[in-house]
């Protein structure tokens, strides 16, 4: 059997109906490319998603109060008084996992300077905050260790803030606004991280030292939560289990009982949003891949009255010698050719979706590895579809088909 021989036969054949050949492809190159361009989506979406959880703070572990139980009925956990500065300095003092602490309190409401106002909230946080959160203060400098111990009414405050409030007014340091009529001196500018994947406009903030807002704003001694930074993303877990011994210590929580914090981290979030988004992406993917079966039944088809139309032809190889296998051979090459030429062309219309996207803002990143699946897959539609009709061909009466009409 000399398959060069037969890839010759096959190339003539396909070549003889181009414009058929053509239609069989088209499924395949329309399957392909949908699934290319769903798992780039998909994979661009996920890391997306999780750069914009990375820009909410450097490995970022959140200590908040838990619920509890009163008369049979369960609190809200931002009314429980459960963290508090002895907290916040027994975790600074006896961390190992940690690098960055810092306690936070908040506030929502009006911040006003001269004729303008726009909504807003008040952050109250410590100087590790910066670190934790990666801001940069672009203009000016943060507040100072004794702004915090004093309960300093100075603040830094991000870009929206300043377009809000001072649209015509040159430099914003030193000027005074007010946040639920207390006043505060802007004594820095954030440089501006733009919106997240949520929407929200990460530059509508205040942030101002904690005793500040605890004092001035809030009047209450305990803390909404408490914001730490691991070390390194796989310490994330000891630092934890650091933590909730800690607490649990500190909160005099014995063995078996519930905690009266919750203690959750930046791994989490992104474990839980990158299950999401694959299970998307397989959705889509799935619902993509029913096409290439579609087009593989098309190849099925046209392999099919390819055998009827050339069912002399099989007839007069079988008298001059040709064995079942070189007629079923011949058949699968056509049908693999169709289903792989279809799969390469695909691929390519694939890319160009997948650049199309990306001009109209959609995040995407094709994986290398959906390409070489591409291939694999459009290879075995062409032999499951082609099998079929290669043994028809391979198994007819040679004298029979000589004599079909």
């Amino acid at each position: 059997m000399n398959y060069l021989n037969l890839l010759k036969v096959a190339v003539k054949a396909i070549a003889s109906n181009k414009f058929r050949s053509f239609l069989s492809m088209l499924g395949i190159i329309i399957g392909v490319a949908a699934v290319i361009i769903m798992m780039a989506i998909g994979q661009g979406s996920k890391e997306s998603v999780r750069q914009n959880i990375s820009q909410m703070g450097t490995n970022l572990i959140m200590v908040r109060p838990g619920a509890d139980m009163r008369g049979g009925v369960r609190q809200d956990p931002s009314a429980m008084q459960t963290l508090k500065q002895d907290d916040y300095e027994a975790i600074v003092q006896n961390k190992k996992y940690v690098t960055y602490v810092s306690p936070e309190v908040s506030a929502g409401g009006q911040v006003i300077y001269g004729a303008n106002n726009t909504t807003t909230t008040i952050y109250g946080e410590s100087l590790e905050y910066f670190d934790i959160k990666q801001w940069t203060v672009e203009q000016g400098d943060s507040f100072s260790e004794e702004d915090i111990r004093k309960a300093a009414k100075v603040c830094v405050v991000g870009k929206t803030i300043i377009d809000e409030l001072m649209p015509n007014v040159g430099e914003p340091l030193g000027k005074t606004i007010r946040f639920k009529a207390i006043p505060f001196r802007i004594i820095g500018v954030l440089k501006s991280k733009g919106y997240n994947s949520w929407g929200m406009d990460q530059d509508n903030v205040i942030i101002a030292p904690y005793t500040t807002v605890m004092k001035r704003i809030l009047a209450q001694t305990y803390f909404s939560g408490i914001n730490c930074s691991a070390i390194t993303e796989e310490l994330t877990d000891n630092a934890i289990d650091e933590l909730t011994d800690i607490l649990r210590q500190r909160h005099k929580i014995k063995d078996g009982e519930e905690d009266d914090f919750t203690i959750r981290s930046q791994q989490e979030m992104m474990d839980t949003m990158s299950s999401t988004m694959d299970s998307i992406t397989i959705i889509l993917v799935v619902a993509a891949a029913f096409s290439l079966i579609v087009a593989g039944i098309g190849i099925m088809n046209i392999m099919l009255v390819s055998v009827t139309e050339r069912t002399k032809e099989i007839g007069l190889r079988m008298s001059v010698g040709a064995r079942g296998i070189d007629i079923s051979s011949q058949f699968l090459i056509e049908s693999i050719m169709i289903s792989v030429t279809g799969g390469v062309l695909g691929i390519l219309v694939g890319w160009l979706g997948t650049v199309i996207c990306a001009n109209f803002g959609l995040p995407v990143s094709i994986p290398m590895w959906s390409i070489f699946l591409s291939f694999a897959v459009c290879t075995v539609i062409g032999i499951l579809f082609g099998f079929f009709p290669a043994k028809k061909a391979a198994t007819m009466d040679p004298i029979e088909a000589i004599r079909y009409e």
